[in-house]
């Protein structure tokens, strides 16, 4: 492995027999490190491509999950592309698949049977709820998964469970498996030998959720569904100005609510009243302290509110549509090209030594075939 230090993966080959969200996240970020990423597609393409044609024809989701990488159109249930297969493999570092349970296997992709044939191999199994159980063959796409893992259920209003608007599941995933690569690549590097790592769809939202799970475990209560409320500290929530915008507070002590009494309510005397003077107080209180705050906010401007909330060190901040990220002060983009022109995405979170993010192309279906064939074939 070989590189300048700004792309520290430069040098190590991955091979992606991937689609849809998870197993692609996780590439994408190897091929953003410097891996060469080779993408193995059907011939009509990760179906990912065609979720919606917003980026010049090509899917939101292709066009986020799929920069840097090479695609290569390979049916690996004919022998000479499976041969074809393993002749890349055996120069690569990586390999990541997320077929459904056990289609790798069948086609003689395992990941048993490759750390045994390739003993430096990193393999990845990205699967919808692991195995050895009865889910193990269930199908798991990610609002399935939100609502197993009970994610559903603590998300949304009162009236009922909501979906989380991105896929989650399949985040999770990607980045769980992507932080296992990166170790298992610091232990190559001790040792000499790969590492075979699952990880499932279920198991990384089901992280996720130890909080509400611990909490439950404990108290027997699960935390219930408040919206843009919090369960268990008031006042927190969303407020609506005069000028229609959702102003967004959110109280952690005393000492705050007491400045918010007197700077933007304009009744010091509030905060030590019975039913406000203590957080306990106040969530038993709820509709009368949230009472005061919608009457208010609804006489002030959008300007207003944030000028008083900014000069009581409220923790504050607005309900914005996804029209208003777009001109987001914090928001940055990074360009990326695609088959059918330049994309301003949303840039990578992490900004490593000053300097903005370079990205390779999406590429179009079986863009590097040739080549590809020509380098290992």
């Amino acid at each position: 492995m070989s590189g300048d230090g700004s792309k520290p993966l430069a040098g190590l080959l991955v091979v992606a027999l991937e689609q849809a969200v998870a197993a692609p996240f996780c590439s994408s970020r190897l091929a953003d490190g410097g891996a060469r990423v080779i993408k193995i597609e059907r011939p009509e393409g990760d179906f990912a491509r065609g979720y919606d044609a917003a980026v010049h024809g090509l899917s939101s989701y292709f066009t986020w999950l799929n920069r840097g990488k090479q695609s290569l159109v390979a049916d690996i249930k004919t022998p000479d592309d499976a041969a074809l297969l393993h002749a890349v493999l055996a120069k690569a570092d990586v390999f990541i698949q997320n077929l459904a349970p056990g289609a790798a296997e069948r086609a003689g992709f395992g990941s048993a049977d490759l750390r045994k044939r390739y003993p430096r191999l990193i393999t990845v199994d990205v699967s919808g709820y692991g195995t050895g159980h009865s889910y193990a063959q269930m199908k798991a796409y990610d609002l399935l998964v939100q609502a197993e893992s009970a994610l559903a259920a603590i998300t949304g209003h009162p009236a009922g469970p909501g979906r989380v608007g991105v896929s989650v599941c399949d985040i999770a995933c990607g980045m769980a498996a992507h932080a296992a690569v990166l170790e298992a690549l610091i232990a190559r590097g001790i040792t000499g030998e790969g590492r075979a790592i699952a990880v499932s769809l279920f198991d990384g939202m089901a992280d996720w959720m130890n909080v509400p799970f611990l909490y439950h475990e404990g108290t027997g209560n699960a935390p219930k569904r408040v919206g843009l409320a919090h369960p268990s500290i008031a006042p927190y929530g969303a407020f609506a100005t005069k000028d229609g915008s959702l102003v967004l507070l959110a109280i952690q002590n005393e000492r705050e609510w007491a400045k918010l009494c007197a700077v933007v309510l304009g009744d010091a005397g509030l905060a030590t009243a019975p039913g406000f003077d203590s957080n306990n107080a106040r969530v038993a209180n709820r509709a009368a302290v949230d009472g005061r705050l919608t009457e208010a906010f609804a006489a002030l401007t959008r300007d207003e509110a944030a000028a008083r909330l900014g000069e009581a060190g409220t923790a504050y901040g607005f309900v914005n549509e996804v029209a208003d990220l777009a001109g987001h002060p914090a928001l940055r983009r990074v360009s990326v090209e695609t088959p059918g022109g330049p994309a301003a995405i949303i840039a990578p979170p992490a900004i490593v030594d000053g300097r903005a993010p370079v990205l390779g192309p999406v590429p179009a279906i079986g863009e590097h075939g040739a080549a590809i064939r020509a380098e290992f074939g």
